[in-house]
């Protein structure tokens, strides 16, 4: 808001140009994030997120693997249903400060997933399947087929977040874009 007083001692208030100037970059801020539909991402991330927490669960019924003693699906899980939480708070409230945190987070979730990447990939090669050792009916033993389906789950685990950090990387792309383009404006709420 501006004020002016004039020669005749009259009064005028006008609306302040720079005001004006920020909340216009502001809405425009808005409209450039919801090119990147922060919704759409941020929706896959926690499904995503989901996914690869109840995916896990039949893990825990055979042998405890690296996987499971680190906990890694659980941690690169709720890491994703995080970072997807951000994008859908983002999507509703737009601020350059909440654009910079949600970057941050999906950042980390990226890097969480990738480093969960590599445990599922040297999990699978370390652990890899047993022989078939028959009986009298010609099927294998109980150890044979719960090695063969954790191979599997980790496989269909380690597609998950193969998404996971693709979705990630992109949106963290997204987001620094605008950042860039939006840095002088960090103090718009």
């Amino acid at each position: 808001m501006a004020v002016t007083v004039s020669s005749d001692l009259s009064i005028s208030v006008s609306e302040d140009h720079i005001v004006k100037k920020l909340t216009d970059k502001q809405e425009i801020l808005r409209e450039s994030i919801q090119k990147g539909e922060p919704k759409a991402m941020g929706v896959s991330q926690v499904m995503l997120g989901y996914l690869v927490i109840t995916y896990s669960i039949p893990l825990l019924s055979g042998e405890f693997t690296e996987i499971v003693r680190f906990g890694v699906p659980w941690w690169s899980g709720i890491s994703f249903v995080i970072a997807g939480a951000f994008a859908l708070v983002m999507e509703k409230r737009n601020s350059i400060k909440l654009v910079l945190t949600c970057l941050a987070v999906t950042v980390l979730a990226a890097f969480i997933s990738v480093i969960a990447l590599i445990f599922y990939v040297v999990d699978i090669f370390k652990n890899s399947e047993t022989e078939c050792h028959s009986n009298m009916d010609h099927l294998c033993d109980e150890l044979h087929y719960a090695n063969m389906f954790s191979k599997e789950m980790k496989s269909i685990l380690t597609c998950l977040n193969v998404v996971q950090t693709v979705i990630s990387s992109a949106f963290s792309y997204i987001l620094y874009n605008e950042r860039k383009r939006f840095i002088s404006y960090r103090l718009v709420n």
